[in-house]
C-alpha cells in the first residue's frame, strides 16, 4: 500500500484525527483513498474498539471496496471488512469497517442518531454531491452535536475534485489535506465532438477501435446511458475481435453482471467496458489503461411546475472529465481519448450541479421529518435545499398519507409516514407496497415496484404496466434480450415482499380487488396526482392529469382506448404545454367508490357559466382536478350565489345592471353635490360615493341582498335598480337632492329645461331666445355650481357655450345676431336682448293677439 500517493498524507491524517479534528482529504483519482485510508486508520488508539463507516455513493462501488480491502487483509468479506447495501449485507460481530451506501447511513441515523459504537464516518467521493451524501453529512453533524454519548465521533470527507473550503466550513476544527500526486500519468488526446447529424455510437466505436490498435490493455468507455451503451455494443460486435470482450456497466445491471465488468479478463484477452458515470467513482476496473470519454452524462432533473423528473443529456463538468481520465492511470501509465476539442474543454462547467439543487426531494424531506426537522435551515448544508422543491416534496408526502400540516409552518409524520421512512424506497413506491399489503395484493405491488425501479425496458414497446406484469408473472413471453431484467425484477420483488411482510399485513375484512383492477389501483395510490382522464371530444391519446396538466399517449398504444389511466411515468417540462405518458395502466373508475375513496373530494361549486351565461350550482366529486360526476345543487346556497354574482359584476362591470338615462343622471347629481362638499374641505360629506369603483367595492352591502332572483344574464334587467339606489340616500337627502340639484331648471321663457349632469360641469342646453332678459348665469347647489350654457339656434344647434352670460350678451351676441338674423328671419333677434321678451316661439306667434 506504500506505493499509493495517499500514503504520504497518512501521518498528517492520523495526527489530525488523534487531536479530535475533522478532516477533508483531497486526492487525485487513483491515489488510493478508498482502500488505503480505512485500513491505515484501523489500529488507531482513539477508535477504542469502535468501527469505521465508509460511505459510498453506489452499491457496486461499496461491494468492490469491501472486497478489495478484505483481499488486502487476506480475509473474506464479512470478517474485519463488511458491507451493507440496499437489500443486501455481509457483516459479522468482528467487522471493524462497514462499507455502506448513503441511503443506509440515513436510515441508520434514524435508529441511532448519535451513531454510538462508531468512531469515524468516512464520506468517500463527496465531490459527486449526491442527495443522500449531503443529507447524511447534515444529519451526522447534528446527531453528533445533540445525541452523541461516549467517545467523540470523527468525520473524514474524501474527494478527488471537490474544492475543500465549502465543505470544511461545515466541520469541527477541520484539517484540510491535499495529495497532488497521481499514481500514474495519463496522456490526454483531444478530438472533436460528433456533429449534430452524426450518430454518437459511430464516433465512439471508431475511437474505441483506434484505442485498441494503438494502446495496450483494456478500454473503459464513458457513455451517457443504457441506450447509447447498447448501440455502441452493437457497433463493436459488427467488428469484433476474438481477444476483445465487450462488457456493459450501468446501474440497471445485476450486481453479478456489474462484478463481471469489473473483474480481470481471462489470460490473453482484453476488455472494452461500456459504462455510465457509475465508473467515475472509487471503483477500480481491472486491466484498464485507456479511457474513451464522449463527454456526456444523463442527469435526472426535477421540475416543480410539473412534479416530474426527466432525464437530460448534458455536457460533463471539468471535475468529471478529470475523474474519468484518472480511471486510465489506476494501474499504470494511461491514455484518455476525449471526443471534444481542447477549446471546448475550457467551456465546460467547473463542477456538476448538485443533486440537492435539482432533484425530487420527497425522500429527503421524509427523512428530515422523521429526524424532527421542520425547517432545513436547522441543519448545516453546503447549499440549502431549494424552497420550491421542498414544498413540492411536502405535497407529495401529503398525497401519500405520510405527513400532514399541523399549521402553516409545522408538518408531522403520520404512523404510515414513520413506516415509510424505514423503507429503502421512494415514498411513493413504499406507499404502494404498504397499501398493496393491506389490500392483500402484495405480490402484484412488489412486481410493479420492481419493474419501475429496474427501468422497465418493455415500456418502450408498450406503455401498459399490466402487460409488463403479465411478462413478470410468466403469462406472456419475455424477449430474450430482456431476460436479465426479468431475473432482476423477480429477485427484487421477492426482497420487497420479505421486507414489507415484516412491517404490515392485510387489513381484516378487506376484500382484495379484482386481479384486473389491482395494477391500476396500486399505481393510482402511488401517483394520485397523475391519474389521467381522456379528454372528451379530443384527439386520440389526449388526457388531462389530476394535477391539471395535459398529457399525451402514443396513438398507436392500445391504452388509448381507455377513458381512465393510472400513470406512473410521465415526462415533461414547465415550458412544454403537454407532458408525455410512458408508463400507465387502465384504471376502473368504479374503484373511486371503495378502495380509492380517499382520493375523492367533494366540492360544491357555485359559479357563473360564461358559455350558457347563467348561474350554475353543482355538487361535484373530484379526483384532483378531474371531475368524476356532478349533480345540480339544491337548494342553491345564497352565500355562494352572491359570491358568484359579485365576481361576475367585478369582472365585467356595472354595465350589466339596468341603467337608464334617468338613473345615470340621478347618480351624477349625487356625485356633483359630494364633489362640491369635498372641494370645500368638507371631508364628512353626507352624500355617498356612487362611482363605479366605490359601488363595486361595496357590492355586498348595497346590491347583493337584492340579487336572489338572478339566475341568468337577462335577469339583471328585471332588477328595480332605481329603488335599490334610492335606498342609498337616507332622509333628508332625497329632498335635498331635488332642491340642490334639480332635474330641470325654469328659464326666463317659462320652459322647464332638463340639466345634463354627466359632464364635469353640468350643462343647460336652451334656445338663445328663451334666455332674453337673463343677465346672470344660472346655478345649482345653492349657487355653488354655475351651469354651462349651451345657447342653441332655432335649429337647436349650439351657437355659443358659456358660463358668463352677461359677457356673452355684451361681446358676442351682436355678431351672432348679425349672422343668424338672415338665416332665421322668423325668429326674434332684438338689438337689446336684455330688454326683449324671452320666448320659445317665432315672431308670428309673438305678434298674435293673446
Amino acid at each position: 500500500m506504500s506505493s499509493f500517493p495517499v500514503t504520504e498524507l497518512l501521518p498528517a491524517l492520523r495526527e489530525a484525527l488523534a487531536q479530535g479534528r475533522d478532516v477533508v482529504l483531497e486526492a487525485a483519482p487513483g491515489a488510493g483513498k478508498t482502500t488505503v485510508v480505512p485500513l491505515a486508520l484501523l489500529p488507531q488508539a482513539w477508535l477504542a474498539g469502535q468501527i469505521i463507516l465508509l460511505v459510498q455513493p453506489r452499491r457496486v462501488a461499496a461491494r468492490a471496496a469491501a472486497a478489495r480491502m478484505a483481499e488486502l487483509l487476506g480475509e473474506a468479506v464479512g470478517q474485519t471488512i463488511g458491507y451493507r447495501i440496499r437489500l443486501d449485507s455481509c457483516v459479522s460481530d468482528s467487522t471493524r469497517v462497514e462499507v455502506i451506501t448513503e441511503g443506509i447511513l440515513a436510515r441508520r441515523l434514524q435508529r441511532d442518531p448519535g451513531l454510538n459504537g462508531v468512531g469515524l464516518v468516512v464520506f468517500d467521493e463527496f465531490h459527486e454531491r449526491n442527495l443522500d451524501s449531503e443529507l447524511g453529512l447534515a444529519l451526522v453533524l447534528q446527531g453528533r452535536e445533540l445525541f452523541r454519548e461516549g467517545p467523540p465521533l470523527r468525520l473524514l470527507v474524501m474527494s478527488a475534485t471537490l474544492e475543500a473550503v465549502p465543505v470544511a466550513a461545515l466541520l469541527e476544527h477541520p484539517a484540510v489535506l491535499h495529495s497532488t500526486g497521481r499514481q500514474f500519468p495519463v496522456t490526454i488526446e483531444y478530438g472533436r465532438a460528433p456533429g449534430r447529424n452524426e450518430p454518437l455510437a459511430g464516433a465512439v466505436a471508431r475511437t474505441v477501435q483506434l484505442a485498441l490498435r494503438h494502446q495496450a490493455g483494456s478500454v473503459l468507455v464513458f457513455l451517457p446511458g443504457q441506450a447509447e451503451i447498447n448501440r455502441v455494443a452493437g457497433r463493436l460486435a459488427e467488428e469484433s475481435q476474438r481477444d476483445v470482450m465487450v462488457a456493459p456497466l450501468h446501474g440497471g445491471l445485476s450486481l453479478a453482471r456489474q462484478q463481471q465488468a469489473i473483474a480481470p479478463c481471462p489470460q490473453g484477452r482484453r476488455k472494452v467496458v461500456l459504462a455510465t458515470n457509475i465508473a467515475e467513482t472509487s471503483l477500480t476496473i481491472e486491466g484498464i489503461s485507456t479511457v474513451v470519454d464522449c463527454g456526456l452524462e444523463r442527469q435526472p432533473v426535477f421540475d416543480t411546475a410539473t412534479g416530474t423528473t426527466h432525464l437530460l443529456t448534458r455536457r460533463i463538468s471539468r471535475a468529471s472529465a478529470a475523474q474519468r481520465a484518472g480511471r486510465a492511470g489506476r494501474l499504470g501509465p494511461g491514455h484518455c481519448y476525449r471526443l471534444w476539442s481542447e477549446e471546448q474543454q475550457g467551456r465546460l462547467p467547473a463542477q456538476r450541479q448538485p443533486e440537492l439543487q435539482q432533484s425530487d426531494l420527497a425522500p429527503l424531506v421524509l427523512q428530515l421529518l422523521a429526524w424532527g426537522v421542520q425547517d432545513p435551515a436547522e441543519l448545516r448544508w453546503m447549499e440549502p435545499p431549494p424552497a420550491a422543491n421542498y414544498q413540492q416534496a411536502l405535497a407529495v408526502l401529503a398525497l401519500c398519507g405520510a405527513a400532514f400540516a399541523r399549521d402553516t409552518a409545522t408538518w408531522q409524520l403520520t404512523p404510515h409516514g414513520v413506516t415509510l421512512a424505514q423503507l429503502p424506497l421512494h415514498p411513493r413506491l413504499g406507499h404502494m407496497l404498504l397499501t398493496g399489503a393491506q389490500w392483500g395484493v402484495l405480490d402484484t405491488a412488489a412486481l410493479l415496484a420492481a419493474a419501475l425501479v429496474e427501468r422497465n425496458p418493455l415500456a418502450g414497446r408498450e406503455a401498459d404496466l399490466a402487460a409488463t406484469l403479465a411478462v413478470l408473472n410468466g403469462e406472456r413471453p419475455c424477449p430474450r434480450e430482456f431476460q436479465p431484467w426479468l431475473r432482476r425484477c423477480r429477485q427484487q420483488a421477492a426482497q420487497y415482499r420479505r421486507m414489507i411482510k415484516g412491517l404490515t399485513t392485510a387489513r381484516a375484512g378487506t376484500v382484495p380487488p379484482a386481479l384486473e383492477d389491482a395494477p391500476g389501483l396500486l399505481v393510482a395510490v402511488a401517483w394520485p396526482d397523475r391519474i389521467a382522464r381522456r379528454r372528451a371530444g379530443g384527439d386520440p391519446g389526449q388526457y388531462q392529469l389530476a394535477n391539471g396538466r395535459s398529457a399525451t399517449l402514443s396513438v398507436t398504444d392500445a391504452l388509448c382506448a381507455q377513458t381512465w389511466l393510472a400513470t406512473a411515468d410521465v415526462a415533461g417540462s414547465r415550458d412544454a404545454a403537454t407532458d408525455r405518458i410512458y408508463s400507465a395502466t387502465a384504471l376502473n373508475p368504479a374503484c373511486f367508490s371503495d378502495l380509492l375513496a380517499s382520493l375523492v373530494s367533494n366540492e360544491e361549486t357555485a359559479e357563473w357559466d360564461t358559455r350558457s351565461e347563467q348561474f350554475s350550482a353543482r355538487s361535484r366529486r373530484l379526483v384532483g382536478r378531474l371531475e368524476l360526476d356532478s349533480v345540480p345543487l339544491e337548494p342553491v346556497p345564497e352565500e355562494a350565489l352572491q359570491r358568484a354574482l359579485a365576481e361576475l359584476l367585478r369582472r365585467r362591470g356595472l354595465q350589466l345592471l339596468p341603467w337608464t338615462p334617468e338613473l345615470q343622471q340621478w347618480r351624477a347629481r349625487v356625485a356633483l353635490l359630494r364633489r362640491l362638499d369635498l372641494a370645500a374641505g368638507q371631508a364628512d360629506s353626507p352624500w355617498p360615493d356612487l362611482g363605479d369603483e366605490a359601488l363595486l367595492d361595496q357590492l355586498e352591502q348595497w346590491l347583493l341582498p337584492w340579487l336572489g332572483p338572478v339566475r341568468k344574464l337577462q335577469d339583471f334587467a328585471r332588477l328595480d335598480l332605481k329603488g335599490i339606489l334610492l335606498a342609498l340616500l337616507p332622509w333628508p337627502l332625497p329632498a335635498d337632492l331635488e332642491r340642490l340639484a334639480p332635474e330641470r331648471l325654469a328659464v326666463p321663457s317659462g320652459s322647464s329645461i332638463r340639466i345634463d349632469y354627466l359632464p364635469p360641469t353640468p350643462v343647460l342646453a336652451v334656445k338663445l331666445q328663451e334666455m332674453f332678459g337673463c343677465v346672470r348665469t344660472p346655478t345649482v347647489a345653492a349657487g355653488r355650481q354655475s351651469l354651462q350654457l349651451q345657447l342653441l339656434s332655432p335649429a337647436r344647434r349650439p351657437l355659443q357655450v358659456t358660463q358668463d352670460l352677461s359677457s356673452f350678451w355684451r361681446d358676442v351676441y351682436p355678431q351672432v345676431r348679425k349672422e343668424m338674423k338672415g338665416r332665421y328671419p322668423k325668429h326674434p333677434w332684438p338689438e337689446d336682448p336684455l330688454q326683449a321678451l324671452p320666448t320659445a316661439h317665432t315672431n308670428r306667434r309673438l305678434q298674435q293677439p293673446r
